[in-house]
Formats: structure tokens, C-alpha cells, sequence
């Protein structure tokens, strides 16, 4: 038995299809198909039932795929200590973010960490908040950056408050409904001026689609909006290109001539993001050297 095999027969049971778990592995369909079908004759009991939506894990298979988990886990675990060991001359990090805010916040960050560290890899898992913390919690993800709140056995570190904003095109009508806050140059809209304008709104599954649809109904106001299920960069340059006004986060705001971000309301709505380290026994310094790192380049925009 090889830790490769049971990384296969893992990602069998997660993904529920030979296919995707295929995709997954970046290996061929058939080879995949192949492995399986040897793998559990070698063992002399199947270990998934076949069906027409694809794979699930017999009554012992599902045993066998749970200590193949902990057994994985355990060798990461291992293997961290010895690189910690080493002062870190090596090492692998899985860091969870959403999509939408790791590509504008995390580029540069890794970065300059790989000139610091260039021997320690780092394996980026994207899912939304509520997906990372099952992760941190089942110990396969070691860092992550969710948004509060958020119920973790694993250490939760406060480190940046974002703020979520209203984006349109410069030349919307919406603009005259803009006004400048003296105390701090700041831009902002109130949302019952902002709700005669069609919006254009993320998914309701993802944080950004949900928060912006509670502040309607927090004001007992009605949202327009015909498109209420593509992803925040989506609906962003749909409002750049004056279709309608959109929800962005100030770390994720890319600055154009055209496009103006705004605050709601005077006294904004912000979202306190953390770094949340997994619940295992077991931290590496891997992890908490990345983790400084993303503290230090917000530290200075709270």
C-alpha cells in the first residue's frame, strides 16, 4: 500500500465520480478506473457501489476511506515536524481563501514568502468561508482566511476589517445620490437612495451575495435585480460597464477611471476577516510564518 493509492481512494469517495476525481488527480479517466478496479481486488471486497450518478462508498469502504484520511493526515503531520525541525528549509502549506478575495489579496503576499521561504510549498485550497472552516476543523487545510464569525477549536486571529462597497460607472445616475464625508474623504450612498437602481448581486451561497442582500432587508428596502448568481468579478464588470450597481470588497477594489467605489452609508459595512489556523493538535511553523506575513501587509489598512 502507497500513501499515493490511498490519496486516490480519497479523492474517489469526496468527489462521488470517477471522473471528477480524475480531473482532480490530473490523471486519465481510465487509468483511474483501472487503478480501482485492482486496487479492490488486491483487497478482495469493493469498496464503492457503482450507480448511475456515479460512486459512493460501501459500509466497509467507508471505514477503510476515514483511516486512509487519518493516516494522510498523520504523514503530513510528520512530515511538517521534521521540516519545523529543519527551521524550515522545507515544508508544504494548504492555505484556504475564497476565489474572489485570494486573487486580488494573496498574489503578492506568496510572492514575497516564497523569496523568504522559497523551500516550503504552498497548496491553495478556494472555497467560501463555511467550506474552510469544515476543513480547518478535519484538519486538511492548516490556514485560512474566513470571515467572522466563525466557531473553530483551531487558533482565530483577527486581522483586517473589510470593507464591503458599492460599485458603479462614473457616469451613472446614481452618482448624484453621492455625497463626501468630510471627517474622513470618503464617498458613500445611502442604500435606500441606492435601491431605485437595478443591482447586479452575486450568488446567494457566497458571503458577499448574502451579506448584500440582509442590508435590504435589514432596511426593509426591495432589491432590483435580474441577475442574482454570477460571481462578484462577473458582476463587478457588469456595473463598470453601467449596467447596474454591484458589491465589491475594499481589498478587492481595482481602481479604474470609469469606475467609482462607494461606502453604504456614512458609517460603512465592513466584514472582520481572520486568519484561522486548523484544529489539529499539531500546527507547523510553516503556517504561522505565512500567516505573520498576511498580518503585517493589512496591518497598516485597519
Amino acid at each position: 500500500m502507497e500513501l499515493k493509492e490511498l490519496r486516490y481512494i480519497v479523492a474517489l469517495a469526496e468527489e462521488g465520480s470517477i471522473s471528477r476525481a480524475a480531473d482532480r488527480l490530473f490523471m486519465a479517466q481510465s487509468s483511474l478506473s483501472q487503478f480501482l478496479q485492482q486496487y479492490e481486488k488486491e483487497l478482495g471486497t469493493p469498496l464503492f457501489i457503482r450507480t448511475t450518478k456515479g460512486i459512493r462508498p460501501t459500509t466497509g469502504g467507508a471505514v477503510f476511506v476515514e483511516n486512509a484520511k487519518q493516516i494522510l493526515l498523520q504523514y503530513r503531520r510528520a512530515e511538517n515536524e521534521l521540516w519545523d525541525s529543519a527551521n524550515l528549509e522545507g515544508g508544504r502549506i494548504e492555505f484556504g481563501i475564497s476565489s474572489y478575495r485570494g486573487r486580488y489579496m494573496i498574489p503578492p503576499i506568496l510572492a514575497d514568502f516564497y523569496k523568504r521561504y522559497p523551500k516550503i510549498k504552498i497548496d491553495i485550497v478556494e472555497a467560501n468561508s463555511m467550506k474552510l472552516v469544515e476543513e480547518l476543523t478535519a484538519g486538511k487545510v492548516d490556514l485560512a482566511v474566513v470571515a467572522l464569525p466563525v466557531q473553530l477549536k483551531g487558533k482565530v486571529d483577527p486581522f483586517y476589517k473589510d470593507e464591503i462597497l458599492m460599485v458603479c460607472n462614473s457616469s451613472h445616475p446614481a452618482m448624484e445620490f453621492v455625497h463626501l464625508d468630510q471627517r474622513t474623504g470618503k464617498r458613500y450612498m445611502e442604500l435606500k437612495d441606492a435601491a431605485q437602481f437595478p443591482f447586479i448581486l452575486s450568488d446567494y451561497n457566497t458571503m458577499l451575495g448574502s451579506i448584500s442582500r440582509q442590508m435590504f432587508e435589514k432596511e426593509h428596502l426591495k432589491v432590483q435585480s435580474d441577475n442574482n448568481n454570477i460571481t462578484a468579478d462577473f458582476s463587478v464588470e457588469m456595473a463598470r460597464a453601467g449596467l447596474g450597481l454591484a458589491f465589491s470588497y475594499r481589498s478587492c477594489v481595482v481602481c479604474y477611471n470609469d469606475t467609482v467605489a462607494i461606502s453604504v452609508g456614512r458609517e460603512g459595512v465592513y466584514l472582520q476577516l481572520a486568519l484561522a489556523y486548523s484544529a489539529s493538535e499539531y500546527q507547523s511553523r510553516a503556517a504561522f510564518a505565512l500567516g505573520s506575513m498576511i498580518k503585517e501587509r493589512y496591518k497598516e489598512q485597519k
